[in-house]
């Protein structure tokens, strides 16, 4: 892993306007505004993997699709590999495109039922017109012969709906791959998959981030994945990081209070090892009404009453960013 810096995201923000009423809209005068990603920085070293982890709501999958602008920003800087893609705008943006991608969570949603999967692998080449019609079907068989989906021209003419899931996910890496990306958003890419394949999915993708030299973001709750693939881990919750570090001193020694929920929650594998489980007050609020000071104080067994008064930043802890009043 080198020591440089090949994406930085600096105060991101992604925000949704939903619907209200008309009579809402008239008499009380305001929009109703979700802040699904509120003012987020993070970076990643050329060739790390940085794992962002949280419960379901707290703007992660948000978070991946607004760093490569499928989603648009609200407002901030996007720093990749020293070009500013949030300055980036039609043409431009299009043929930088070819240089990052993205694994969605679901391959049955994310495949054509009525493409068949050689067809669907090579629409990125010919989006960026990247070789002949033979050059493209060579490429995409020598990567599914290197993804063990063979025989590779049977696969080649299959489609999505005659793939095991395993399979499927192996299609959707093989199209996230096949322009020679530098960066790639994998967001919760086994959650579909049964625990056999997991483990498969995950080793394929240490290899091949070693083989293609890739940077990844990687976006999953399940906390033993990340531990598995992960180099650093950003806990995410409610729209920011409140923690980031190396993944031994997360799993080792957590700060955050949310940190420690969810460190928590991970089952010992050993029936001797009792470890006390710390339970979150009720739900995660949402999104559209926030609430004042620190975000988790309504949850946190440790809130004190700054806590409830004043947003905590991100702060450097022992060589570790917590955003805690009581760290």
């Amino acid at each position: 892993m080198s020591s440089e810096v090949f994406l930085r995201v600096d105060r991101l923000k992604k925000e949704f306007s939903l619907k209200v009423a008309w009579l809402e809209a008239i008499f009380k005068g305001k929009k109703r505004i979700v802040k699904a990603v509120d003012d987020v920085s993070f970076y990643i070293k050329k060739g790390e993997t940085l794992g962002i982890v949280g419960e379901s709501g707290s703007g992660k999958t948000t978070l991946g699709r607004t760093v490569i602008r499928l989603v648009e920003p609200t407002s901030g800087k996007i720093i990749m590999d020293g070009m500013e893609l949030t300055q980036l705008k039609g043409e431009t943006l299009r043929r930088e495109r070819r240089n990052f991608s993205i694994i969605f969570q679901d391959p049955m949603a994310s495949l054509n039922p009525y493409m068949r999967v050689g067809k669907i692998v090579s629409h990125p080449l010919e989006i960026h017109n990247i070789g002949t019609k033979q050059e493209r079907k060579e490429k995409i068989l020598w990567l599914f012969e290197k993804f063990n989906l063979t025989p590779a021209d049977e696969f080649y003419n299959r489609f999505p709906k005659h793939l095991s899931g395993g399979q499927r996910q192996r299609v959707v890496i093989a199209r996230a791959l096949i322009t020679n990306p530098k960066f790639i958003v994998a967001d919760e890419p086994t959650a579909m998959l049964d625990v056999s394949v997991r483990s498969q999915i995950l080793k394929l993708m240490i290899e091949i981030k070693y083989e293609f030299k890739l940077t990844y973001l990687f976006i999953t709750h399940d906390l033993a994945s990340a531990k598995y693939i992960c180099d650093r881990i950003g806990v995410m919750y409610l729209g920011k990081i409140v923690e980031i570090a190396n993944k031994e001193d997360i799993f080792k020694e957590p700060l955050h209070p949310y940190t420690k929920i969810l460190m928590s929650s991970i089952p010992i594998p050993d029936p001797n090892i009792k470890r006390e489980k710390l339970i979150p007050k009720g739900e995660i609020p949402s999104a559209t009404n926030i609430p004042t000071g620190c975000r988790f104080h309504t949850r946190c067994p440790f809130a004190k009453s700054i806590c409830r008064e004043k947003e905590p930043e991100l702060k450097d802890v022992g060589g570790r960013l917590v955003a805690c009043h009581i760290v």
